[in-house]
């Protein structure tokens, strides 16, 4: 191999207005890929509640949620500091899911017409197993463990 000892050619100011175009747009990109917020109204007081990976619905094992008279058959109840939706699919079936959204893990916001619903980008959830309704969820919400003991709704 040969190594030319004539200095390189000064590049011309096209070549460098180009070349910091694509720099500035893979830059641009790759900050695009990185953001969470879609800017279609993701919850921003979400973003700061988001639950690590290692916490499971559910909030302290033993506390009384409800009677099982305030959760209305065909519906549920979301109960915020616990993180978790208690629903009636059936007259005297509970069940139980986190109520946060699988999409950006925004706190769903009501059940009604028998779907759990997630008000930041539209997700909706079947009360009868969490399963998606209603996209942009990739995936049910998680199930939390309840008992049932007499008139009396509690975490397992």
């Amino acid at each position: 191999m040969t190594i030319s000892k004539e200095p390189l050619p000064a590049p011309s100011r096209r070549s460098v207005v180009a070349a910091a175009g694509v720099v500035s747009l893979a830059a641009a990109l790759a900050a695009c890929g990185e953001s969470e917020d879609d800017g279609y109204g993701s919850d921003p007081a979400a973003d700061e509640q988001k639950p690590s990976d290692a916490e499971k619905p559910g909030g302290a094992a033993g506390a009384v949620l409800a009677k099982t008279s305030e959760i209305p058959v065909g519906g549920g109840k979301i109960f915020k500091e616990e993180g978790v939706v208690v629903t009636q699919p059936t007259e005297g079936e509970f069940k139980a899911f986190s109520n946060r959204c699988t999409h950006k893990q925004c706190p769903v916001t009501s059940v009604e017409g028998g779907t759990i619903n997630c008000p930041c980008h539209g997700s909706k959830f079947a009360i009868t197993d969490g399963s998606v309704k209603a996209s942009p969820a990739p995936k049910p919400l998680p199930a939390a463990e309840i008992k049932v003991e007499g008139d009396s709704i509690t975490l397992a």
